[in-house]
């Protein structure tokens, strides 16, 4: 089953940095955009952080939510947020990743000739119906939070 624009997002819920429990459900009204992201604190990773960051006074002020979803721990969400002012959640999908699988999201990856498995950079964009708006599978890390603004024509 391959996710398109239009389907209702697969629903979850995920630990934040704080250990608090956060459901996409209790975002009802508001969008989401969900980006899914292999770690913490490692190149891509931060300039597609930064990118959401820099960004973060249009997001707000269009009542748009974000959620980065990766393997790490809260332990290292909390130092990546720290790090880099990160105002926004960041949420934890421990293996086998359930959630990112429910979004195609975590697979068989190559890196230098080998092969795992491992959480895809992906990006969905939820309206406030709970559906899915638009999908991101070729996700440029350190413009990704420029062009969903630009394609939902907020900037």
């Amino acid at each position: 089953m391959t996710l398109c624009i239009g389907d209702s997002a697969p629903d979850f819920t995920l630990p934040n940095q704080d250990g608090v429990n956060i459901s996409l459900s209790s975002f009802q009204g508001s969008r989401v955009v969900i980006y899914f992201y292999p770690k913490d604190d490692t190149p891509g990773c931060t300039k597609e952080a930064c990118s959401f960051r820099d960004n973060w006074e249009l997001f707000k002020s269009n009542n748009i939510q974000v959620l980065g979803i990766s393997k790490d721990a809260s332990k290292s969400h909390i130092k990546f947020i720290d790090k880099h002012k990160l105002p926004f959640t960041l949420l934890t999908d421990s293996d086998p990743c359930p959630v990112a699988a429910s979004y195609e999201s975590y697979g068989l990856k190559k890196f230098m000739g080998r092969e795992y498995y491992g959480m895809m950079r992906h990006t969905f964009v939820v309206n406030k119906d709970g559906k899915i708006e638009l999908i991101y599978l070729k996700v440029k890390s350190d413009n990704m939070a420029n062009q969903i603004l630009n394609d939902l024509k907020l900037n």
